[in-house]
C-alpha cells in the first residue's frame, strides 16, 4: 500500500456558454487535489492506496469521502474537521494547462497537526508527499514530521507541485522543498514548478544537487517536450512525449506519479533498496509506462485519470 499525503478539495470550472447571459456563471466541480488525484490513479491502476488527509465534515467533504470509498481508496487515515472544504477554481488555457485560484484559508485540508501522525505498520510500502498541503500551516510541519520519521524505513516520494495562489511565498516554498528532499528517494517535478523554484539556476544543476541525498531518481516533465529522467547510477535521458489531442493538463502530473508508483510496486521494486537495483533499461520502462499514462490523461477533460486495463 502506498499512503498518499495532503489535501482533497473540488476543482471547479467555468461552464458558460458563448452568448450566456453575463450574470449568470455556471459551474462543474470534480473531486481533486494533487494528493487525492494521486491516491485514487493508484487505485485505477491496480495498487493499494490510503489518503491521510483532513477532510470536511460538510456536505463536500461528505462527497470527497464518498469519492474515495467508491474509488477504493482506504479511508483509515482520513481524519474529519469541523471547516470548510477547499475550492479551487481552475481557467484552462489555450494549451491545455490549468490556472488555479485558491479558496482555502482555515479548511479542513489544512488542519492536520503532529497529533494526528499516524502510526504505519508493514502493510504500507511507501508514502507520497506533494502540492500544498507541503507549505500552509498546521499540516505542512506535520508532513514534515512524517517524512523525517518515516525516510530510510519506507519508499518516500515527492512532487513538489508549486501552488502559488494557497502560498504565495516562494521562498518558504524553496525553503521546504530543500528540506523535504533530503528524506526523499524519488521525486518528480515539472520544468515549470522547478522553474518557479529556481528561475536563475540550471534545472540539470538542481536535480544533481537533490541526487546527493538520499534520491536515486528525478523525472522531469516538461509538457509537450516529453521529460527527462536523472539517475543517480546511469546519468540522464530524455524521452518524447506521446503524441495526443490534448482536451487539458488537469491530472496529468498526478498520473504521472502514480504510474511510476505503479510500476516499482508491480516490478517489487518499490523500496528504497530497489531503487538502488534499477537497470538503465528498467528506468526507461518505468518513464515510457508514466508517460503513457498522462497521455491518456490529457485527453480528457478534467483529472479523469487511467484504468491499468488502458495500459500495455
Amino acid at each position: 500500500m502506498f499512503l498518499v499525503c495532503g489535501e482533497a478539495l473540488f476543482d471547479v470550472f467555468s461552464e458558460d456558454e458563448v452568448g450566456g447571459p453575463v450574470a449568470q456563471v455556471n459551474f462543474k466541480a470534480i473531486a481533486g487535489g494533487s494528493p487525492f488525484n494521486v491516491a485514487v490513479g493508484l487505485r485505477r491502476l491496480g495498487r493499494e492506496s490510503a489518503l491521510f488527509g483532513g477532510l470536511s465534515t460538510d456536505y463536500l467533504g461528505r462527497r470527497l469521502r464518498q469519492v474515495l470509498l467508491s474509488e477504493g481508496v482506504s479511508a483509515n487515515y482520513l481524519v474529519d474537521f469541523d471547516a470548510p472544504t477547499t475550492l479551487a477554481m481552475v481557467a484552462v488555457g489555450a494549451n491545455g494547462s490549468p490556472h488555479y485560484s485558491f479558496r482555502g484559508e482555515g479548511c479542513a485540508d489544512r488542519q492536520l497537526t503532529l497529533e494526528h501522525l499516524p502510526a504505519l505498520g508493514p502493510e504500507v510500502r511507501g508514502l507520497h508527499f506533494g502540492s500544498f498541503s507541503l507549505v500552509v500551516q498546521p499540516i505542512a510541519d506535520a508532513l514534515l514530521a512524517l517524512a523525517q520519521r518515516e525516510s530510510g524505513q519506507r519508499l518516500i516520494s515527492l512532487d513538489p507541485n508549486v501552488r502559488l495562489n494557497p502560498q504565495p511565498d516562494i521562498e518558504l516554498w524553496r525553503a521546504r522543498i530543500g528540506t523535504l528532499v533530503q528524506f526523499a528517494d524519488l521525486i518528480k517535478v515539472s520544468d515549470e514548478d522547478l522553474g518557479l523554484l529556481y528561475p536563475e539556476r540550471d534545472l540539470g544543476t538542481v536535480i544533481q544537487g537533490w541526487l546527493e541525498h538520499r534520491c536515486q531518481l528525478v523525472f522531469l516533465t516538461r509538457g509537450g517536450q516529453g521529460a527527462t529522467v536523472f539517475s543517480r547510477r546511469h546519468g540522464s535521458w530524455s524521452m518524447p512525449a506521446q503524441q495526443v489531442k490534448v482536451a487539458d493538463t488537469v491530472g496529468a502530473g498526478d498520473t504521472f506519479q502514480a504510474a511510476l508508483l505503479t510500476w516499482l510496486s508491480e516490478n517489487e521494486l518499490d523500496s528504497a533498496e530497489g531503487l538502488q537495483t534499477l537497470e538503465r533499461d528498467q528506468v526507461s520502462a518505468m518513464l515510457q509506462f508514466a508517460m503513457g499514462a498522462a497521455a491518456l490523461t490529457c485527453g480528457k477533460t478534467g483529472p479523469d485519470l487511467p484504468y491499468r486495463h488502458q495500459l500495455s
